[in-house]
């Protein structure tokens, strides 16, 4: 393990890619002092570097999405695109594609649960799809995200885009600063199948496992008021992130944008996402059906 290079690499790229340019370089510079400094010269194996490097990262704004995160297996070495997305179909194959557990419950209620990802649309889309196409019909629907971890928000678009009705929704935008560009997303005007609708009550599950992606999906419903969410504050990352293998065994995720909520102005990075029924994440379900 070339600990010299990981760390001159993690510093060049955060200058280069982070969201917020003065931050970037500001970090960049932290992490050059504390390698000269011998700070990771004892790191034994890449887990323990990853561990250390991540809490530099992290010592000045806390962005959770800014990390050297370390996988036990081994990542593909492929350019960062390509990476994420070997990585994400890997990972979704095991786990049905991001649908967790679709049920009916008494009363007519369909409980959806996604997770542990919102798997990039080309992978996931024909899953999702199918899983609101099924609850469509319920008379309620509580929408688990306790464990959705992060996603793509082309996904977040989709699941909204079942539960409103008529012309399309603004959802959120998203800035991402190597463009320089500001993209808007929105409901689509048409989806396969029936839909739930516009009207029909919606419980939304959080805890501070629900995070990124699924956190958008929370605060997207939450800001438009579509659902009441039940649970605990959410994780609070709301900058969208790239990931760049440094090693087989780190990848570093440096965010390169940023969401703002069209009704907000804002988003919830940091501060997470509240709940109007605040209740511990394991009797979410309970206050969630009691409240319809």
């Amino acid at each position: 393990m070339d600990i010299t290079k990981i760390t001159q690499d993690t510093s060049a790229l955060v200058a280069k890619h982070y969201v917020f340019p003065d931050l970037g370089g500001q970090l960049s510079g932290l992490i050059s002092t504390r390698a000269a400094d011998g700070h990771y010269a004892t790191a034994t194996g890449p887990e323990e570097l990853g561990g250390l490097v991540t809490a530099d990262l992290q010592s000045v704004n806390g962005d959770k999405h800014l990390r050297l995160k370390y996988h036990a297996e081994a990542l593909p070495d492929l350019p960062s695109a390509e990476m994420m997305m070997a990585e994400n179909a890997r990972d979704a194959a095991r786990n049905l594609n991001g649908v967790a557990r679709i049920e009916r419950l008494p009363g007519n209620v369909a409980l959806l649960e996604l997770g542990p990802r919102l798997y990039p649309i080309e992978i996931s889309g024909p899953a999702i799809t199918a899983a609101m196409q099924v609850v469509a019909s319920a008379d309620a629907l509580v929408l688990d995200l306790r464990g959705t971890r992060g996603g793509d928000p082309r996904v977040v678009a989709l699941v909204c885009s079942y539960l409103f009705d008529g012309r399309p929704v603004h959802l959120n935008d998203i800035y991402d600063r190597a463009q320089d560009s500001t993209t808007q997303f929105w409901t689509l005007p048409y989806v396969p199948g029936p839909a739930f609708g516009g009207t029909k009550p919606i419980r939304v599950l959080t805890s501070p496992d629900t995070f990124s992606g699924g956190e958008e999906l929370a605060y997207d419903l939450q800001q438009l008021g579509r659902a009441v969410l039940v649970g605990e504050r959410t994780g609070g990352g709301a900058h969208p992130r790239i990931g760049i293998r440094l090693h087989p065994h780190l990848e570093l995720t440096v965010p390169t944008a940023r969401g703002i909520n069209p009704v907000s102005g804002t988003n919830w990075e940091g501060t997470g996402v509240i709940p109007e029924i605040e209740v511990p994440a394991a009797e979410a379900l309970d206050a969630a059906l009691k409240s319809l």
